[in-house]
């Protein structure tokens, strides 16, 4: 058994969406667990819905309910045309009114919240439905071309905390699911298509786990199904050595260990969501991250680091943070001081990334999203607090960087005209971090790149 979860862009259109059965085809000999994302863009469009919603905007949600009941119909046309279907041919009609009830559904919560704060239960409901869209045409397409496929809602088996928005997955109560529900889906079919991103309370109240942790319910899904794969089909040929969009002459790179890619994601790679290794990793499960633009390319495959090499493997960055800066006196030879100060930052739910620290001063980094100012004023009780905004954070990342020689002299002269706020070396050797102003990311990375990867030796 396989799991392949392919994001919105593999399954944008008609065209899209033609590309993907043709490779999961190739596969169904491996009995592919399916887990798709919404098309590109719906969940933006699903977000605005509830923004407009919540805002009284009646007008504005139904046209965009309208549009992506539309947008969907125009695909399942375009599919069916041009197209043998083997017999027996589902009934268009079935998949049309599957699109209309979802639809109505969304307009229905739309109505009844409209001017008001919808509940998170709802919301999460609402922003799930893309998910439900894409994954009921990838399946109708699916056996209307011969091809045996069973649709399982995820909310039969991805079990999460009650964070409706941004749930967590809890992976025993998945694991006593998951295998029943997709066993048994698999004794009437050859495939089993499922939804990423979405996910229910014990109780049964919808959730969602966070934007782009389809990733994450494949890798969970192949965890608890025992996978022999998991494959990640997104629009790049696979990790690069940096992003394409900043870097034109990017190299890909054919092998990653579990933590080299767990260090990319959480430093700003956006090619695979930050959760989506642990699972995959517990038991040694390779995770490929391949094309569905260019299904022939190799891709990267992440894997147990035994046989991967040491060396620096990319450059990730996260383009938008800000730095907390914590000075006090009150420090110097004291206890608990540390113990005081991440109380704080636990209490408003804020991650923290980088850290640096002397006798009187604590320095963290922060993403731009968290509630600084909330925070900020928390921390005064502790000493004199200085927010540096419109700031990024650009990481080497590489297994053994420490092994590297002439690394840390290699950063300092990339960035000789650039002004370095922090910079930290994290203890497991896996990365080499700096802080810059924001305007300046394009250069250093650039920078950067050709330091570590076009110079030629």
């Amino acid at each position: 058994m396989i799991v392949m979860k392919f994001g919105g862009t593999s399954i944008a259109d008609a065209a899209a969406i033609r590309r993907t059965i043709s490779i999961i085809t190739r596969k169904m000999q491996s009995k592919p667990v399916v887990v798709v994302s919404a098309c590109a863009n719906v969940t933006n469009l699903l977000g605005q819905v509830v923004e407009l919603t919540e805002a009284g905007d009646k007008a504005g949600s139904e046209e965009i309910i309208l549009s992506l009941k539309d947008r969907h119909k125009m695909i399942v046309d375009e599919l069916s045309l041009g197209i043998a279907v083997k017999r027996p041919t589902p009934d268009t009609t079935d998949i049309y009114n599957a699109i209309e009830k979802i639809c109505n559904s969304l307009w229905t919560l739309s109505k009844a919240h409209l001017g008001g704060q919808i509940p998170d239960a709802d919301k999460a409901y609402m922003m799930s439905l893309g998910e439900y869209l894409s994954s009921d045409i990838v399946c109708f397409m699916m056996n209307a071309l011969g091809l045996k496929t069973m649709l399982v809602d995820a909310r039969h088996f991805m079990i999460t905390s009650p964070n409706y928005m941004c749930a967590t997955a809890n992976a025993a109560e998945v694991s006593k699911r998951a295998n029943s529900v997709i066993s048994k889906a698999f004794k009437t079919a050859d495939a089993v298509i499922t939804q990423g991103f979405v996910g229910v309370t014990i109780e049964g109240d919808p959730t969602v786990m966070g934007r782009g942790s389809s990733d994450y319910s494949a890798s969970l899904l192949g965890m608890v199904l025992d996978a022999d794969r998991v494959e990640i089909w997104t629009d790049v040929d696979g990790i690069r050595t940096a992003d394409p969009n900043l870097v034109s002459n990017t190299r890909g790179i054919g092998k990653l260990s579990y933590e080299e890619a767990a260090e990319l994601a959480r430093f700003g790679a956006k090619v695979i969501h930050p959760l989506s290794i642990e699972p995959a990793a517990s038991k040694n499960i390779p995770i490929y991250v391949l094309n569905s633009m260019n299904a022939d390319a190799e891709g990267t495959v992440v894997q147990g680091g035994a046989s991967i090499p040491d060396g620096v493997k990319s450059i990730s960055y996260n383009e938008n943070i800000r730095v907390v800066n914590i000075y006090s006196p009150k420090m110097i030879n004291t206890t608990g001081f540390l113990t005081k100060i991440f109380a704080v930052f636990e209490k408003h739910g804020v991650s923290v990334d980088m850290i640096s620290t002397s006798e009187a001063s604590v320095s963290v980094t922060v993403d731009a999203t968290a509630p600084v100012d909330a925070v900020s004023a928390d921390l005064a009780k502790y000493g004199n607090i200085t927010v540096d905004r419109d700031k990024s954070q650009v990481s080497i990342i590489g297994k053994n960087i420490i092994g590297v020689k002439g690394a840390v002299a290699a950063v300092f002269e990339a960035v000789n005209d650039s002004k370095i706020y922090m910079m930290s070396q994290g203890s497991s050797f896996l990365n080499l971090s700096i802080v810059i102003d924001r305007p300046e990311i394009a250069n250093v990375v650039r920078k950067l790149h050709k330091v570590f990867f076009e110079n030629g030796d």
